[in-house]
């Protein structure tokens, strides 16, 4: 109920329209209704968001994840994910060719030594996501930063078998700066981690049921540093630590949630049988502690 009261968004959208009100309040609600929205549709909840006060433009955009596009490389056949992080105006640079398309002639490409360690991360990630996902696209992009360190994003996304009962998508966003100290022998890591995921279930005898959210978690940790591989393993176990944990919290906070309203709304057993059963129970409790009040007397 609450979901389709926001959904209707009729108290949002006067309060997002009045005119006076402080940009940044109006950025809040923005925001949280966009935390309250399922992430499948999260590209026209935005759009219209935006049509609804356009000076919020910018920083919706900038502050809203949005699902990952895909799109194949011409050159290798290959396919990629498409983000910010790997776009020039119109055009997107892929992991795999370091080519544009649409092709640009001023696009900006990262640096030899930082493009050889994009291609090795794309190999080790691809490898990672094989053996966690079983399936799906993974895409690695670096760029050097103004202070002598790098950064980069590593995106998965795995989408469903194509049932038709049953749709769904993960998506992860991993963006990590990598600072190097202590001559070259350490770096500091910074880890920025969004997980965005949908289910939805189509059955004649239990109807249709939609599952999604999303979720942010950041961390940070020192490493030791021999040469660049290092910071590919280093950065490795950061991903699959931060994955497994979002995993886990999503299972207990959605599934789990979901399983205990279940359960508590619809049982497969007869309500008499429940009530004798609860009843039985009672009159066991009341036996139990009488039998305890009788023996501490008795002490």
């Amino acid at each position: 109920q609450r979901r389709v009261a926001i959904t209707d968004g009729n108290e949002y959208k006067s309060y997002l329209s009045m005119e006076g009100r402080d940009q940044g309040v109006k950025l809040d609600c923005a925001l949280d209704l966009m935390r309250r929205l399922p992430p499948q549709n999260i590209e026209k909840n935005l759009s219209d968001l935006i049509d609804l006060n356009p000076d919020l433009c910018d920083e919706l955009l900038a502050s809203v994840d949005q699902p990952l596009k895909i799109a194949k490389c011409k050159k290798t056949n290959k396919d990629y994910l498409l983000c910010d992080y790997n776009r020039d105006g119109d055009s997107y640079r892929s992991p795999w060719s370091n080519e544009y398309d649409p092709p640009i002639e001023d696009g900006t490409f990262p640096t030899d030594k930082i493009r050889q360690f994009e291609i090795d991360a794309n190999f080790a990630f691809d490898l990672y996501r094989e053996q966690y996902f079983e399936g799906g696209i993974s895409s690695c992009y670096f760029w050097g930063l103004d202070n002598g360190g790098f950064a980069g994003a590593i995106l998965i996304k795995k989408t469903g078998d194509g049932s038709k009962m049953f749709k769904g998508s993960w998506d992860s966003i991993h963006v990590v700066e990598v600072q190097e100290k202590g001559a070259g022998r350490n770096a500091h890591y910074k880890l920025i981690s969004t997980v965005m995921l949908w289910l939805q279930n189509s059955r004649p005898e239990s109807g249709t049921m939609d599952l999604g959210g999303s979720l942010s978690r950041t961390a940070e940790k020192d490493a030791p540093v021999t040469d660049m591989s290092s910071h590919i393993v280093n950065i490795g176990r950061m991903v699959e630590k931060m994955e497994n944990g979002i995993r886990m919290t999503l299972d207990t906070i959605y599934f789990g949630k979901t399983r205990d309203i279940m359960n508590k709304t619809r049982s497969l057993v007869d309500l008499n049988i429940r009530g004798l059963t609860d009843k039985l129970n009672s009159q066991l409790a009341d036996a139990l502690k009488q039998h305890n009040t009788f023996k501490n007397k008795e002490n």
